[in-house]
C-alpha cells in the first residue's frame, strides 16, 4: 500500500478519510498516515489521524506520498497546489467504490480529483485536474470538465455541457444540456442553469440569474 495523506483536517477531510478507509475495504490500497493542515498544530490529532504539518513541512517531506486535496474551495485549491514543489508528492483520483461509470472505455480523468460516494457518469465523459465531486453527483454524457471546479452534494450537469476552471457548484444545482460554464462561476443551491453563464459571475434561482449585490 502507498503511503497518503490528506490536506485539510476539518469536515470534509474527515469524510476523505472515510472515503479512503472505504476503499480499502474493497482492495487495499493506501496506508493513511494523517492530515497536512496549515491552521491547526502539528501533532494533534483528530478521530482519523495526526496533523504532520503544513505546506513547509510538506515540501521537505522526504519520502514518496500521495496528496489529496480535501478542500471545497476551487481557488485555496489551486493556490495550495501551486504551492507545494515537493518531487515526492503525486496527486491520485479518488473514486468510491459505488461510483457508477456507464462507459469506463470512453472516460478520461485526468490527476488529483474526487469522485465521492453515489457518483453517476455517463458515456464519453473527459475530466481533467483536481475536481471534487462530492455525493450523489450525476454527470451527463459528452460532458467536458476542465480544472479546479467543486460540485456539492446531488448537483446535476445534463448533456454536451463545457465547463471550465475555477467554477463552484451549490448543493442540489442543476445545469441543462448543451450549455457553457466558463470560469469563475458560483452557482447557487438549487438552481436551475438555462443559459450559458459569463465568468466570474454569482448565478442563483430557478431560472437563474446573475447576482447583483
Amino acid at each position: 500500500m502507498k503511503d497518503i495523506a490528506i490536506y485539510g483536517a476539518g469536515g470534509f477531510g474527515r469524510e476523505i478519510a472515510c472515503l479512503i478507509h472505504k476503499i480499502n475495504e474493497k482492495k487495499k490500497s493506501w496506508n493513511l498516515i494523517g492530515f497536512f493542515d496549515d491552521g491547526i498544530q502539528i501533532g494533534n490529532y483528530n478521530e482519523y489521524g495526526e496533523i504532520l504539518g503544513g505546506i513547509n513541512e510538506l515540501n521537505l517531506y522526504t519520502n514518496e506520498i500521495a496528496i489529496v486535496i480535501a478542500i471545497g474551495f476551487p481557488l485555496l485549491v489551486k493556490k495550495i497546489v501551486n504551492k507545494i514543489h515537493n518531487q515526492n508528492v503525486s496527486f491520485p483520483n479518488l473514486i468510491a467504490p459505488d461510483v457508477r461509470l456507464l462507459d469506463a472505455n470512453n472516460f478520461t480523468l485526468g490527476k488529483g480529483n474526487i469522485i465521492s460516494f453515489g457518483c453517476t457518469i455517463s458515456c464519453n465523459v473527459k475530466i481533467s485536474d483536481f475536481n471534487i465531486f462530492n455525493w450523489n453527483n450525476t454527470i451527463g454524457h459528452d460532458v467536458s470538465i476542465q480544472n479546479y471546479n467543486s460540485f456539492m452534494p446531488s448537483v446535476s450537469i445534463s448533456g454536451e455541457v463545457i465547463i471550465g476552471d475555477l467554477n463552484f457548484f451549490g448543493v442540489s444545482s442543476t445545469v441543462l444540456q448543451q450549455l457553457v460554464i466558463g470560469n469563475g462561476t458560483v452557482i447557487g443551491a438549487n438552481s436551475l442553469i438555462t443559459r450559458n453563464t459569463k465568468n466570474n459571475e454569482t448565478y442563483i434561482g430557478t431560472p437563474a440569474k446573475i447576482l447583483r449585490y
